[in-house]
């Protein structure tokens, strides 16, 4: 763990004791049935990425892995349900990690579709309603992975070669929603660990409006002001005053939680975009942007425009710069490939947001009209945004000002502009 905490460089290094194997289940798929029957086992722990938790119409084979993961569940406890003869104490807690809201009740609707799609029986379905507990959960930590670029500096701390070096931030987080018989068998709290019981909701409005909600207002904005990584942005005192004021201003006043609470996570947040050993790019953040601004800053905005009767300026600035963004300097495959002066970046989303960006861009005509135009055309597709966003007053004008900013003045400049109105 390398970072900063409570105004501290950290730098701690843990060897995980508790995992005893790793088993393939599409090879060994036999070993995972046989963990399915073991009297001792209570808890099943995922995090598969919010793609683990869909759907995928398969068929059912008793011999083999089911390709989706919660295929595999349901071939997992219905193996269990068999072999311990639909106990009801051999019900199991399971707690998906997935950033999926109502991640618990996602997985266990999916494990019910397959139980019934696949004709397992009524009384198995029955069991994995009442006798297994499926809970919604949060986590929050940041970890980068295999630490490539200073893999020999840590094999020379360490005195080994570890091939499965994992780096990640101080900072913890872990909410679970189910009740005090969960917790007192999984004291994790007692343990010194960042855990919080009960409705996980509260929780998940922090931390995707106060943590997710500043990664996608700056990621736009910062790259193309000429920065790679949220580090390099946090370091420039005009981007830094961009992202902080947004979220002060904008972002913190539309969150229903009490202030202390508030301030401490935004006081983390700021230390964990400062965190030096964390390179956090830029780029990365801004795949899939169109959907993250839908889910993470359109409720903030919303609110806002509620509560204050305005616009709040950083958010739509950094509507205007994604826009900016997903101009395409030419199309490969799935993806645009966008231009930053000489370097290219990726432009990965939906297919949807990608035909909308290329089209609307592709029409475009250098003229004052034509930002409108191009506004107008991105800002109605409600299959973008959940929403027609023309129909928020003002907005439509406001990102094409911005935008028209952008094309005239370039990023950093227009920043500046944007901070000096703000603070008038």
């Amino acid at each position: 763990m390398r970072g900063i905490e409570n105004g501290n460089v950290i730098e701690s290094n843990e060897i995980i004791s508790s995992i005893s194997r790793a088993i393939n289940p599409y090879s060994d798929w036999d070993q995972v049935l046989k963990i399915a029957e073991s009297p001792d086992l209570e808890f099943v722990f995922s995090n598969t990425t919010e793609a683990g938790l869909t759907y995928l119409k398969e068929d059912f084979d008793p011999q083999t892995s089911p390709l989706s993961f919660p295929g595999k569940v349901t071939a997992f406890l219905y193996h269990r349900f068999q072999v311990l003869k639909g106990e009801a104490s051999a019900g199991l807690t399971l707690i998906p990690c997935e950033l999926v809201e109502g991640n618990g009740n996602v997985l266990k609707e999916l494990v019910i579709r397959y139980a019934i799609e696949w004709n397992l029986p009524t009384i198995f379905v029955s069991w994995l309603e009442n006798d297994n507990q499926f809970c919604n959960s949060l986590v929050d930590r940041i970890v980068t992975g295999y630490p490539k670029d200073n893999i020999e500096e840590y094999n020379e701390l360490l005195g080994y070669e570890d091939m499965l070096l994992t780096a990640g931030e101080p900072y913890h987080m872990f909410a679970i929603e189910a009740g005090n018989d969960v917790a007192k068998r999984l004291p994790l709290d007692q343990a010194g660990l960042n855990v919080k019981w009960g409705d996980v909701t509260p929780y998940r409005e922090l931390k995707v409006r106060l943590l997710n909600g500043p990664h996608t207002m700056m990621f736009a904005v910062c790259y193309l002001a000429g920065v790679d990584t949220v580090l390099e942005a946090m370091e420039d005192p005009i981007l830094r005053k961009y992202v902080e004021q947004g979220m002060k201003d904008e972002i913190i006043p539309t969150v229903k939680m009490d202030e202390e609470e508030k301030r401490q996570f935004v006081k983390s947040v700021i230390e964990r975009f400062l965190n030096p050993y964390n390179k956090h790019f830029l780029a990365d953040i801004g795949m899939n942007a169109v959907y993250k601004f839908k889910s993470r800053l359109i409720p903030s905005l919303l609110n806002y425009v509620e509560l204050k009767q305005s616009l709040p300026r950083s958010i739509v600035f950094s509507l205007a710069a994604l826009i900016y963004y997903y101009r395409a300097d030419r199309q490969e495959g799935d993806f645009l490939i966008g231009k930053r002066g000489s370097d290219e970046y990726i432009i990965r989303d939906n297919r949807e947001a990608i035909t909308a960006c290329k089209e609307a861009w592709d029409h475009f005509d250098e003229t004052q009209e034509g930002i409108q135009r191009l506004i107008k055309e991105l800002l109605e597709k409600d299959e973008l945004w959940g929403q027609n966003l023309n129909e928020i007053y003002g907005l439509q004008e406001m990102v094409s000002f911005y935008l028209n900013q952008i094309l005239k003045d370039g990023m950093k400049l227009t920043v500046s502009k944007l901070l000096e109105t703000v603070v008038k």
